[in-house]
């Protein structure tokens, strides 16, 4: 309010100083006198002053007149000035509006609008930099990898927009199934940008994928230096290649260099359990037994797992059943409730026909845990102590459907393996198995049900030796009720 009641008396004020100026100027005596071809014309004071200013003003619009003039020529002579600039200015704002409108039909799923956008941006701007890239996505969006494959090549020649166009050229191969070309790629993106993660990732599962242990070792450096992985997971993966490199097994054929490999992976990661197996076997090769024994101790301190039984049973491949039952003692004194521990033991004291002692190291586990091994080692327990075939049918029979326990599951899409791999064979991630019992039961239990009755029926008489638990015959003509076996068995 304020204010604009001070801009109201400064307005009058000039009128006021205007009018005053100009009665001023008619009181006063004089003026101009100008002579045009003899005739003379006698302006007054007023006069003189209005055609001043009507001069001043004729000849800024002359100046102007002549600007435009030579504005003019110079836009048809291609040169850049005020006219042509503002024609571009035009031409860019549609551009731009464009490539925003495409940008938008990209992220709806309208791929067909979306490249007349591009395309309309394209004539507009004349900026492949900017409008490329939405012409490619656009152009994939609809199924023409063919144009898309065109401008991701156009771009590589753009030193600006190399990385974008080796990258997309890159995922198309990949999604064609073309991995030696897409690894190549790969590396050359990573050369241009080290420190993209997606690159990274992609190549090193490239290189793993094509068993390029020393490649993918260098990957994942460059992942540790530019800080995209965690200095410990960076030590298992490296633990992990470096296993890989050193091959499926160590035997006395390994070479020098596949021992040494098998030996750091498990310097790297002293918990992976396949490391600890392999490097146990190359020190075995090489006579150092003792430095086997240890690794395979501080590995089982960790995770007990039949694969580092194994190894430490081929320390002493010549021993008799009892004393591995006594060497294997000191494993078990590390870990001795675990269950892994208690179906080790029992199957050496089964070996060793101390069948009791089998039962007491056994304990619960087939009642906490029960899966086809555990339930198998109690039925050749309650053979071995000479129970009769209808208690052991009752354990083969549970031991059918049950679950197979523990094995080496993939974390990414839970696919079961036989064996450790650094790549799993279904999805290829890299290092995601783990020693783990499965979410969902591998086993067929409808198969199992309709085998039930086979495997509780009556048996034969039994022709081999009671103690021989590895001849145990299922073979039955009748069946027998699966609930009076079970009870049978607890009475037992």
């Amino acid at each position: 309010m304020l204010w604009s009641l001070l801009k109201i008396l400064v307005f009058v004020a000039l009128i006021a100083l205007l009018a005053f100026g100009a009665g001023l100027l008619m009181e006063t005596a004089g003026g101009v006198q100008i002579t045009v071809a003899g005739t003379e014309f006698t302006l007054g004071a007023l006069q003189s002053v209005i055609a001043m200013v009507a001069l001043v003003v004729l000849v800024w619009v002359f100046l102007k007149l002549v600007s435009l003039l030579v504005a003019t020529l110079k836009f048809l002579n291609g040169d850049e000035t005020a006219l042509s600039r503002y024609f571009d200015k035009g031409r860019e704002r549609k551009g731009y509006q464009a490539l925003s409108d495409g940008l938008m039909a990209l992220a709806s799923g309208e791929g067909r609008l979306a490249q007349a956008k591009a395309a309309r941006a394209e004539k507009y701007l004349q900026k492949p930099e900017l409008t490329d890239l939405l012409i490619a996505q656009a152009a994939e969006m609809t199924g023409d990898t063919k144009k898309a494959a065109e401008v991701y090549k156009r771009m590589v020649a753009n030193q600006s927009t190399r990385f974008v166009g080796v990258r997309g050229i890159m995922k198309q191969k990949l999604s064609e199934g073309d991995t030696e070309t897409a690894l190549k790629l790969a590396e050359k993106a990573l050369a241009l940008r080290p420190k993209h993660e997606e690159v990274q990732d992609t190549l090193l599962k490239l290189q793993a994928q094509a068993q390029d242990w020393a490649g993918a070792r260098g990957t994942l450096s460059t992942k540790l230096k530019t800080g995209t992985l965690p200095r410990n997971v960076f030590k298992r993966r490296d633990a992990v290649l470096a296993l890989s490199a050193a091959g499926a097994l160590v035997d006395e054929g390994a070479s020098v260099q596949q021992q040494e490999q098998a030996i750091e992976a498990n310097r790297l990661s002293p918990d992976l359990v396949p490391a600890a197996a392999l490097a146990a076997k190359a020190y075995i090769a090489k006579g150092k037994k003792r430095n086997a024994a240890q690794i395979l101790k501080k590995s089982w301190g960790v995770q007990p797992h039949p694969d580092l039984a194994h190894a430490f049973a081929s320390i002493e491949p010549e021993e008799t059943a009892q004393q591995r039952v006594k060497r294997f003692g000191q494993l078990a004194k590390l870990q001795p409730h675990h269950a892994e521990t208690r179906l080790v033991m029992a199957e050496l004291l089964i070996v060793a026909e101390d069948y009791p002692e089998a039962r007491r190291m056994l304990g619960d586990v087939f009642e906490k845990a029960p899966d086809a091994r555990a339930l198998t080692l109690m039925a050749a327990i309650e053979r071995g102590e000479g129970s009769s075939d209808a208690v052991v049918q009752g354990w083969l029979a549970r031991a059918l459907t049950a679950p197979r326990g523990p094995q080496w599951v993939c974390e990414n899409c839970h696919h079961i393996h036989a064996e450790w791999a650094p790549v799993c064979e279904h999805c290829s991630s890299f290092d995601t198995l783990s020693w783990t019992a499965p979410e969902a039961d591998e086993v067929a239990s409808a198969t199992g049900a309709r085998m039930l009755p086979l495997i509780v029926g009556t048996l034969p008489e039994p022709q081999a030796a009671e103690d021989d638990i590895e001849d145990v015959e299922v073979v039955m003509t009748e069946a027998e009720p699966v609930d009076a076996v079970m009870a049978e068995n607890e009475a037992k």
